[in-house]
Protein backbone atom coordinates (compact mmCIF):
# COMPACT_ATOMS: atom_id res chain seq x y z
CA UNK A 1 0.00 0.00 0.00
CA UNK A 2 1.45 3.62 -0.61
CA UNK A 3 2.83 4.72 2.23
CA UNK A 4 1.33 8.23 2.46
CA UNK A 5 -2.81 6.60 2.39
CA UNK A 6 -3.42 7.16 5.80
CA UNK A 7 -2.88 10.98 5.11
CA UNK A 8 -4.34 11.55 1.49
CA UNK A 9 -7.34 8.75 2.30
CA UNK A 10 -9.45 7.28 -0.57
CA UNK A 11 -6.33 9.09 -3.12
CA UNK A 12 -8.06 9.14 -6.58
CA UNK A 13 -6.49 10.67 -10.12
CA UNK A 14 -8.87 11.76 -12.39
CA UNK A 15 -7.97 13.23 -16.01
CA UNK A 16 -11.40 14.89 -17.45
CA UNK A 17 -10.60 16.26 -20.90
CA UNK A 18 -11.07 20.09 -21.46
CA UNK A 19 -13.80 21.07 -24.20
CA UNK A 20 -11.33 23.19 -25.99
CA UNK A 21 -7.67 24.14 -25.68
CA UNK A 22 -6.68 25.86 -21.92
CA UNK A 23 -3.26 26.84 -21.19
CA UNK A 24 -2.30 24.12 -24.01
CA UNK A 25 -4.65 21.82 -21.90
CA UNK A 26 -6.65 18.91 -23.24
CA UNK A 27 -6.34 16.98 -20.62
CA UNK A 28 -7.11 17.57 -17.42
CA UNK A 29 -5.53 15.74 -14.75
CA UNK A 30 -6.04 16.19 -10.66
CA UNK A 31 -5.44 14.01 -7.21
CA UNK A 32 -8.69 14.16 -4.84
CA UNK A 33 -8.83 12.68 -1.50
CA UNK A 34 -10.25 13.11 1.62
CA UNK A 35 -9.46 14.27 5.55
CA UNK A 36 -11.39 14.82 8.74
CA UNK A 37 -13.17 18.20 7.19
CA UNK A 38 -13.98 16.33 3.41
CA UNK A 39 -12.69 16.28 0.28
CA UNK A 40 -9.81 18.11 -0.99
CA UNK A 41 -7.52 18.56 -4.69
CA UNK A 42 -4.16 18.66 -5.25
CA UNK A 43 -3.59 19.42 -8.81
CA UNK A 44 -0.81 21.77 -10.17
CA UNK A 45 -0.05 21.90 -13.45
CA UNK A 46 1.92 19.01 -15.07
CA UNK A 47 4.89 21.09 -15.60
CA UNK A 48 5.40 22.78 -12.06
CA UNK A 49 8.55 21.45 -10.68
CA UNK A 50 8.38 20.71 -6.62
CA UNK A 51 8.64 24.53 -5.38
CA UNK A 52 6.38 25.68 -7.72
CA UNK A 53 4.15 22.34 -6.77
CA UNK A 54 4.10 23.06 -2.42
CA UNK A 55 2.24 25.35 -2.20
CA UNK A 56 -0.73 23.14 -3.88
CA UNK A 57 0.31 20.47 -1.10
CA UNK A 58 -0.16 22.88 1.42
CA UNK A 59 -3.70 24.26 0.07
CA UNK A 60 -5.10 20.85 -0.47
CA UNK A 61 -3.98 19.54 2.71
CA UNK A 62 -5.71 22.30 4.65
CA UNK A 63 -8.65 21.31 2.38
CA UNK A 64 -9.10 18.26 3.81
CA UNK A 65 -7.92 18.50 7.40
CA UNK A 66 -9.47 22.17 8.53
CA UNK A 67 -12.94 23.67 8.43
CA UNK A 68 -13.73 26.23 6.33
CA UNK A 69 -13.78 29.74 7.82
CA UNK A 70 -17.28 31.68 8.63
CA UNK A 71 -19.17 32.63 5.53
CA UNK A 72 -20.55 35.54 5.05
CA UNK A 73 -22.29 35.54 1.86
CA UNK A 74 -24.15 32.58 0.44
CA UNK A 75 -23.17 32.80 -3.45
CA UNK A 76 -20.42 34.07 -5.36
CA UNK A 77 -20.80 36.70 -8.84
CA UNK A 78 -18.68 34.80 -11.03
CA UNK A 79 -16.97 35.56 -14.99
CA UNK A 80 -17.37 33.86 -18.26
CA UNK A 81 -13.95 32.69 -19.12
CA UNK A 82 -13.34 32.59 -23.07
CA UNK A 83 -9.86 30.69 -24.28
CA UNK A 84 -8.16 31.75 -27.60
CA UNK A 85 -10.72 29.71 -29.86
CA UNK A 86 -12.27 30.04 -33.32
CA UNK A 87 -15.01 32.85 -33.77
CA UNK A 88 -17.77 30.40 -34.53
CA UNK A 89 -17.15 28.68 -30.93
CA UNK A 90 -17.75 32.24 -29.17
CA UNK A 91 -21.56 31.94 -28.85
CA UNK A 92 -21.25 27.97 -27.58
CA UNK A 93 -18.97 28.66 -24.79
CA UNK A 94 -20.10 32.15 -23.11
CA UNK A 95 -23.71 30.30 -23.58
CA UNK A 96 -22.09 27.73 -20.60
CA UNK A 97 -21.70 31.06 -18.33
CA UNK A 98 -25.44 31.62 -18.24
CA UNK A 99 -26.15 35.10 -16.50
CA UNK A 100 -22.25 36.25 -16.57
CA UNK A 101 -21.88 40.03 -16.51
CA UNK A 102 -18.36 40.10 -16.82
CA UNK A 103 -15.98 38.15 -19.21
CA UNK A 104 -12.26 37.33 -19.06
CA UNK A 105 -10.78 36.84 -23.14
CA UNK A 106 -7.29 35.42 -23.22
CA UNK A 107 -5.30 37.17 -25.63
CA UNK A 108 -2.20 36.88 -27.38
CA UNK A 109 -2.37 40.03 -29.61
CA UNK A 110 -4.57 42.94 -31.13
CA UNK A 111 -4.23 41.65 -34.39
CA UNK A 112 -5.11 37.98 -33.67
CA UNK A 113 -7.40 38.07 -30.98
CA UNK A 114 -9.46 41.91 -31.46
CA UNK A 115 -12.35 39.98 -33.32
CA UNK A 116 -12.48 37.69 -29.95
CA UNK A 117 -13.31 40.99 -28.35
CA UNK A 118 -15.86 41.68 -30.83
CA UNK A 119 -17.69 38.55 -30.75
CA UNK A 120 -18.12 38.41 -27.57
CA UNK A 121 -19.33 41.78 -26.85
CA UNK A 122 -21.84 40.82 -29.94
CA UNK A 123 -22.74 38.17 -27.67
CA UNK A 124 -23.48 40.59 -24.55
CA UNK A 125 -23.05 44.44 -25.22
CA UNK A 126 -22.95 44.82 -21.93
CA UNK A 127 -20.49 42.89 -20.88
CA UNK A 128 -17.44 43.74 -18.98
CA UNK A 129 -14.51 42.81 -20.29
CA UNK A 130 -11.21 41.88 -18.72
CA UNK A 131 -7.68 40.45 -21.49
CA UNK A 132 -5.15 38.19 -20.08
CA UNK A 133 -1.75 37.93 -21.05
CA UNK A 134 -0.63 35.59 -18.68
CA UNK A 135 2.66 37.79 -18.84
CA UNK A 136 3.49 36.89 -22.71
CA UNK A 137 3.96 41.06 -23.33
CA UNK A 138 7.00 42.82 -23.28
CA UNK A 139 6.92 46.39 -22.68
CA UNK A 140 6.87 47.61 -26.42
CA UNK A 141 4.33 44.75 -27.10
CA UNK A 142 2.21 45.73 -24.43
CA UNK A 143 2.00 49.51 -25.29
CA UNK A 144 1.57 48.98 -28.66
CA UNK A 145 -1.54 45.86 -27.87
CA UNK A 146 -3.33 48.32 -25.13
CA UNK A 147 -3.04 51.72 -27.31
CA UNK A 148 -4.58 49.40 -30.29
CA UNK A 149 -7.05 48.04 -27.75
CA UNK A 150 -7.73 51.23 -26.12
CA UNK A 151 -8.19 52.49 -29.76
CA UNK A 152 -10.86 50.19 -31.24
CA UNK A 153 -12.98 49.40 -27.91
CA UNK A 154 -12.69 52.51 -25.75
CA UNK A 155 -13.12 52.40 -22.21
CA UNK A 156 -14.79 48.88 -21.95
CA UNK A 157 -11.81 46.86 -19.97
CA UNK A 158 -12.44 46.39 -16.46
CA UNK A 159 -9.07 45.58 -16.30
CA UNK A 160 -5.68 43.80 -18.20
CA UNK A 161 -4.68 40.66 -16.11
CA UNK A 162 -0.16 40.41 -15.86
CA UNK A 163 0.39 42.11 -19.60
CA UNK A 164 3.83 41.38 -18.79
CA UNK A 165 5.66 40.09 -16.13
CA UNK A 166 9.03 42.36 -15.83
CA UNK A 167 7.62 44.49 -12.70
CA UNK A 168 9.86 47.41 -13.96
CA UNK A 169 7.73 47.00 -17.12
CA UNK A 170 4.61 47.00 -15.48
CA UNK A 171 5.40 50.12 -13.53
CA UNK A 172 5.84 52.03 -16.78
CA UNK A 173 2.82 50.48 -17.93
CA UNK A 174 0.65 51.73 -14.98
CA UNK A 175 1.76 55.21 -15.47
CA UNK A 176 1.22 55.02 -19.69
CA UNK A 177 -1.93 53.04 -20.26
CA UNK A 178 -5.80 53.87 -19.25
CA UNK A 179 -6.89 50.67 -17.79
CA UNK A 180 -5.98 49.24 -14.41
CA UNK A 181 -3.41 46.03 -14.36
CA UNK A 182 -4.38 43.20 -12.34
CA UNK A 183 -1.41 40.43 -11.34
CA UNK A 184 -1.68 36.55 -10.90
CA UNK A 185 1.92 35.53 -11.93
CA UNK A 186 3.52 38.07 -9.77
CA UNK A 187 2.32 37.40 -6.99
CA UNK A 188 1.86 33.38 -7.42
CA UNK A 189 5.89 33.39 -8.47
CA UNK A 190 6.45 35.39 -5.17
CA UNK A 191 4.59 34.10 -2.48
CA UNK A 192 6.89 35.52 0.10
CA UNK A 193 7.59 39.20 -1.42
CA UNK A 194 6.54 42.05 0.70
CA UNK A 195 4.86 43.35 -1.96
CA UNK A 196 5.80 47.08 -0.33
CA UNK A 197 5.23 48.75 -3.70
CA UNK A 198 2.27 46.57 -5.45
CA UNK A 199 0.50 50.11 -5.94
CA UNK A 200 3.57 51.11 -8.66
CA UNK A 201 2.63 48.59 -11.00
CA UNK A 202 -0.75 47.16 -9.97
CA UNK A 203 -4.35 47.66 -9.27
CA UNK A 204 -5.80 44.72 -8.98
CA UNK A 205 -4.72 41.23 -7.61
CA UNK A 206 -5.78 37.65 -8.45
CA UNK A 207 -6.00 35.71 -5.54
CA UNK A 208 -6.12 31.46 -6.29
CA UNK A 209 -6.32 28.89 -3.61
CA UNK A 210 -4.27 26.61 -4.47
CA UNK A 211 -1.36 28.51 -5.54
CA UNK A 212 -1.78 30.60 -2.71
CA UNK A 213 -1.13 27.48 -0.53
CA UNK A 214 -5.16 27.60 0.97
CA UNK A 215 -7.24 30.20 2.50
CA UNK A 216 -5.51 30.89 5.69
CA UNK A 217 -2.43 31.97 3.32
CA UNK A 218 -4.34 33.34 1.13
CA UNK A 219 -5.90 36.15 3.40
CA UNK A 220 -2.46 36.67 4.85
CA UNK A 221 -1.51 37.61 1.52
CA UNK A 222 -4.54 39.53 0.73
CA UNK A 223 -3.58 41.77 3.73
CA UNK A 224 0.15 42.02 2.49
CA UNK A 225 -1.12 43.10 -1.27
CA UNK A 226 -3.38 45.69 0.30
CA UNK A 227 -5.16 45.83 -2.90
CA UNK A 228 -8.68 44.51 -4.11
CA UNK A 229 -8.86 40.98 -4.65
CA UNK A 230 -10.37 39.06 -7.31
CA UNK A 231 -10.57 35.11 -6.38
CA UNK A 232 -10.28 33.23 -9.68
CA UNK A 233 -9.46 29.25 -10.08
CA UNK A 234 -6.58 27.45 -11.59
CA UNK A 235 -9.03 24.94 -14.00
CA UNK A 236 -9.56 22.86 -10.58
CA UNK A 237 -12.13 20.19 -10.58
CA UNK A 238 -15.18 20.97 -8.62
CA UNK A 239 -13.81 19.51 -4.97
CA UNK A 240 -10.95 22.62 -5.66
CA UNK A 241 -13.61 24.99 -7.01
CA UNK A 242 -15.78 24.62 -3.91
CA UNK A 243 -12.73 25.42 -1.79
CA UNK A 244 -12.00 28.63 -4.12
CA UNK A 245 -15.35 29.80 -3.66
CA UNK A 246 -15.46 29.25 0.47
CA UNK A 247 -12.37 31.56 0.69
CA UNK A 248 -14.55 34.23 -1.65
CA UNK A 249 -17.50 33.77 0.42
CA UNK A 250 -15.27 34.22 3.73
CA UNK A 251 -13.93 37.75 2.68
CA UNK A 252 -15.36 40.99 4.28
CA UNK A 253 -15.14 42.47 0.98
CA UNK A 254 -15.16 41.42 -2.59
CA UNK A 255 -16.00 44.05 -5.46
CA UNK A 256 -15.42 41.98 -8.11
CA UNK A 257 -17.06 39.04 -10.19
CA UNK A 258 -15.00 36.13 -9.44
CA UNK A 259 -12.76 33.29 -12.31
CA UNK A 260 -14.72 30.33 -10.13
CA UNK A 261 -16.26 29.07 -13.02
CA UNK A 262 -14.37 27.42 -15.47
CA UNK A 263 -15.55 23.73 -14.57
CA UNK A 264 -17.61 25.06 -17.79
CA UNK A 265 -14.47 24.64 -19.50
CA UNK A 266 -14.50 20.72 -18.90
CA UNK A 267 -16.33 18.26 -20.65
CA UNK A 268 -17.79 17.19 -17.05
CA UNK A 269 -16.92 16.98 -13.39
CA UNK A 270 -16.89 14.79 -10.56
CA UNK A 271 -19.61 16.54 -8.57
CA UNK A 272 -22.80 15.88 -9.98
CA UNK A 273 -24.78 19.05 -8.82
CA UNK A 274 -24.65 21.36 -6.62
CA UNK A 275 -21.98 23.77 -8.36
CA UNK A 276 -24.45 25.14 -11.47
CA UNK A 277 -24.44 28.54 -12.67
CA UNK A 278 -27.45 30.65 -11.91
CA UNK A 279 -27.80 33.96 -13.44
CA UNK A 280 -24.50 34.53 -12.86
CA UNK A 281 -23.76 33.43 -9.97
CA UNK A 282 -22.89 29.96 -7.70
CA UNK A 283 -23.74 29.12 -4.55
CA UNK A 284 -21.55 28.09 -2.00
CA UNK A 285 -21.27 24.57 -1.09
CA UNK A 286 -19.22 21.57 -0.33
CA UNK A 287 -20.57 18.34 -2.55
CA UNK A 288 -19.18 15.09 -2.65
CA UNK A 289 -17.73 13.81 -5.79
CA UNK A 290 -20.24 11.28 -7.16
CA UNK A 291 -18.28 7.33 -7.01
CA UNK A 292 -19.64 6.89 -10.81
CA UNK A 293 -17.65 10.01 -12.26
CA UNK A 294 -14.65 9.39 -9.93
CA UNK A 295 -14.53 5.99 -11.64
CA UNK A 296 -15.59 7.32 -15.53
CA UNK A 297 -12.50 9.70 -14.99
CA UNK A 298 -10.53 7.18 -13.08
CA UNK A 299 -6.70 8.10 -14.44
CA UNK A 300 -4.69 5.09 -15.82
CA UNK A 301 -2.58 2.87 -13.28
CA UNK A 302 0.80 4.66 -14.21
CA UNK A 303 -0.54 8.12 -13.83
CA UNK A 304 -1.97 7.44 -10.30
CA UNK A 305 1.68 6.40 -10.04
CA UNK A 306 3.23 9.74 -11.21
CA UNK A 307 1.43 11.64 -9.00
CA UNK A 308 1.79 9.70 -5.81
CA UNK A 309 5.77 10.09 -6.48
CA UNK A 310 4.56 13.68 -7.07
CA UNK A 311 3.24 13.92 -3.36
CA UNK A 312 6.00 11.74 -2.26
CA UNK A 313 8.94 13.99 -3.20
CA UNK A 314 7.20 17.01 -1.98
CA UNK A 315 6.00 15.70 1.46
CA UNK A 316 9.82 13.93 1.74
CA UNK A 317 11.79 16.86 1.54
CA UNK A 318 11.25 18.36 4.67
CA UNK A 319 6.88 19.41 3.92
CA UNK A 320 5.90 16.18 5.34
CA UNK A 321 7.85 16.66 8.85
CA UNK A 322 6.35 20.86 9.21
CA UNK A 323 2.60 19.65 7.96
CA UNK A 324 2.97 17.12 11.01
CA UNK A 325 4.57 19.26 13.45
CA UNK A 326 1.88 21.68 12.62
CA UNK A 327 -1.02 19.50 13.38
CA UNK A 328 1.14 18.16 16.84
CA UNK A 329 0.71 21.66 17.91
Amino acid sequence: MWQLAEVFRDLTVVAIPTRTSFRGINLREAALFQGPAGWSEFSPFLEYGEKASEPWLGAALEGAYKPWDDLVRSEIAINATLPRVEISRVNEILSRFPGAKTVKIKVNDFIEDSELVEAALDFNPDFKVRLDVNGGWNLEEALLNLYNFNLRFGNIFEYIEQPTLDISDLKKLKREVPMKIAIDESIRMALDSGFDDVSEFADVAIIKWAPSGGATRAKKLINKIGLPVVISSALDTGVGISHGLALAASLPELNFDCGLATLSLLESDVIKTGLEISAGTIKVTRPLPAQELLEKYSAPKERRIWWQERIETIWNNGFGERWLSEQRN
